[in-house]
């Protein structure tokens, strides 16, 4: 019987929410060539998934937390998400932006956070940990306590484990790349060949060069 962070890999594969392209790797922002390429707000178009995520989510935080007070979405992935968590739950939902607005009263927690809740995240990717850490900080700074971060999908990359350990924040997640590499090659949308070009970059995804440039 497949698992839970299986079935989910294999339906962002077949809605090219997640792409492989080992022999083709592309560029992130931050400069790194990478062999997968993940947006997850794809999911949003596809109401029975979308259904999908929303109550695997709401099912984890349920067993795990049982009921916070509050649901938080990581803008900008995460706010259609963490809004239909929140809703689902009946809880009030805040996002948090990246930066804070550079008008007004420049928020950067958009919504209503009382000081002393208990907050649950909700993130779409996780990959080095940074801008969800930053949203965490941004909470625990509205004197709130997170108890817990909830995602989609995370990278399994060493660095994030570590950032998430040392800022004492539990992770949980639906699925996670080695339930997508499992996937992948179960359902024949990689070859076997292709696994440990795709182990060796997650190991060190910034020093990672393609063996089409390797010298």
């Amino acid at each position: 019987m497949k698992q839970l962070d299986t079935i989910l890999a294999e339906k962002l594969l077949q809605i090219s929410a997640i792409k492989l392209q080992p022999e083709m790797p592309f560029t992130w922002a931050s400069g790194w060539n990478s062999p997968i390429y993940t947006d997850n707000r794809k999911t949003l178009s596809y109401p029975e998934l979308r259904s999908f995520i929303k109550v695997e989510l709401c099912r984890l935080i349920m067993e795990r937390y049982q009921k916070p007070d509050a649901i938080a979405g990581v803008a900008t992935g995460a706010i259609a998400m963490g809004a239909l968590v929140a809703d689902t739950l009946g809880l009030p939902y805040v996002y948090v932006r990246s930066t804070p607005k550079d008008h007004g009263l420049e928020n950067l927690i958009e919504g209503n956070l009382k000081p002393g809740q208990k907050v649950v995240v909700i993130e779409d990717l996780i990959s080095t940990g940074g801008s969800s850490l930053k949203a965490v900080q941004a909470i625990r700074n509205a004197g709130c306590e997170v108890v817990g971060m909830a995602a989609m999908f995370t990278y399994q990359f060493p660095v994030a484990v570590e950032a998430f350990k040392k800022a004492e924040v539990e992770l949980i997640t639906l699925s996670n790349y080695n339930a997508l590499l499992e996937a992948a090659l179960a359902t024949k949308y990689i070859r076997e060949e292709d696994i440990d070009t795709l182990r060796e970059w997650r190991k060190d995804p910034a020093a990672w060069t393609p063996a089409t440039t390797k010298e």
